[in-house]
């Protein structure tokens, strides 16, 4: 009775140190030196790819957000990213989609809405408008839009800033990205970074 005693108080006992050495190691060592490797090699990815102006940071080059007010209407100042379903509107926290499907008559009301509010702001007619500008993402957090849609917003953004739509136009044509390898995907344009780069262009820091 007494062995059998010993050898299951042995058993917890290696138990316990088995479960202490994993915790220190893998809960404590191994975050240390993975963050450790992440700070020397790629500190901006190990820091969210945060993108700073003025010395304050503004938000991350992988994160949309929206440029609206309080009632949900697009500032005309700035470049506008693609819709987003996430929470109340690209909400970090609840990354999704709508789930909905083409037919949904939710989103097809959303995406009317969606049509003439670009209409209304850009003073374009329905047909020229790129699909990115009327449906969220898969994420609802897509920092990037089409080159299209981004031209799109040129002479709104222009007007809005009293800028000359040609310089403008230039911005947005330097801002856009190629195809990943070259091949992969489509052109893009980061619309944290386009903004930004807009906010340096107007000289009177209109914003």
């Amino acid at each position: 009775m007494n062995a059998s005693i010993r050898g299951t108080g042995r058993q917890y006992w290696v138990a316990l140190r088995a479960l202490i050495v994993l915790t220190v190691a893998l809960g404590i060592v191994y975050p240390l030196v993975v963050t450790g490797i992440g700070q020397v090699v790629a500190p901006a990815q190990a820091n969210g790819s945060t993108v700073s102006y003025q010395g304050k940071i503004v938000g991350s080059s992988l994160l949309g957000q929206g440029l609206v007010d309080k009632k949900g209407n697009p500032l005309p100042q700035w470049f506008q990213a693609r819709p987003s379903a996430a929470g109340d509107g690209w909400d970090a926290g609840a990354s999704s989609g709508s789930n909905l499907g083409p037919n949904n008559p939710d989103l097809l009301k959303a995406i009317d809405e969606r049509k003439a509010v670009i209409e209304k702001t850009d003073g374009v007619v329905a047909g020229v408008i790129p699909p990115d500008a009327l449906t969220a993402s898969g994420s609802g957090l897509d920092p990037h839009i089409s080159p299209a849609y981004a031209r799109l917003q040129v002479s709104a953004v222009a007007e809005a800033r009293g800028l000359d739509t040609a310089a403008v136009k230039k911005l947005v044509e330097s801002h856009i990205q190629a195809r990943d390898l070259g091949y992969l995907g489509e052109p893009t344009v980061n619309v944290l970074q386009l903004n930004i780069a807009l906010a340096q262009l107007d000289p009177n820091g209109n914003g």
